[in-house]
């Protein structure tokens, strides 16, 4: 029975990448599919797949404060719960810039940083797959490796829309819209990024 109780935490963190990996989805169906008069009820549709992450987050806190032993530190678990929220939370974000600078079309950059936001989720989601059994897995440490890097091709991608942006554009409203959502964008990998490093910090003090 321990051992069931134990393995929550961890069939909790794939619960909530989920969430996260159902995000990256929705974003590339707007992004293939683009629509401006639809963005509004868009935006609805990602804020519920955002707001039933954070419910199963704040459960799962609720559990934790009431644990007395844990599979790994306390602080742990808060800190991955948090880091994959974060990474709903940013991929949301990207559609409401969408909404609020009234973006009219799609650039092609958009959909290449989609595809990639899309790469990093999907990893994460391994990793976290093979977190419960970080000790003896073969592949984790691949995983993490393997989200760090779509990272850094997330950065590259970034740095080249924003400069080609700026080279094809002179409406200083687009210009704005554009590069928050780059950045927006961005974002979104450097918080996989983040959730893989806690995944690498419990690793390194549980060996």
């Amino acid at each position: 029975m321990a051992r069931k109780r134990d393995m929550d935490y961890f069939d909790g963190f794939v619960s909530l990448v989920n969430y996260s990996c159902e995000a990256a989805a929705f974003l590339e169906n707007i992004v293939e599919h683009y629509d401006p008069g639809c963005l509004n009820e868009k935006m609805k549709e990602i804020h519920a797949i955002e707001h039933q992450a954070d419910i199963e987050k704040h459960l799962m806190m609720q559990k934790l404060a009431k644990e007395f032993i844990t599979p790994i530190e306390r602080e742990d678990i808060m800190s991955m719960a948090h880091e994959i929220d974060n990474v709903t939370d940013a991929i949301e974000d990207v559609v409401m810039q969408m909404y609020m600078f009234n973006i009219r079309s799609i650039r092609k950059e958009a959909e290449a940083m989609t595809r990639i936001i899309i790469n990093c989720c999907d990893a994460l989601r391994s990793a976290l797959k093979e977190f419960h059994n970080f000790r003896k897995s073969e592949s984790i440490h691949k995983l993490i490796i393997e989200v760090n890097r779509l990272e850094e091709e997330g950065d590259r991608t970034y740095t080249e829309a924003v400069r080609q942006l700026y080279q094809e554009k002179t409406d200083v409203l687009e210009i704005m819209g554009w590069t928050r959502i780059f950045e927006c964008m961005e974002k979104c990998c450097d918080v996989c990024e983040n959730v893989s490093d806690v995944i690498e910090s419990v690793i390194m003090k549980n060996s």
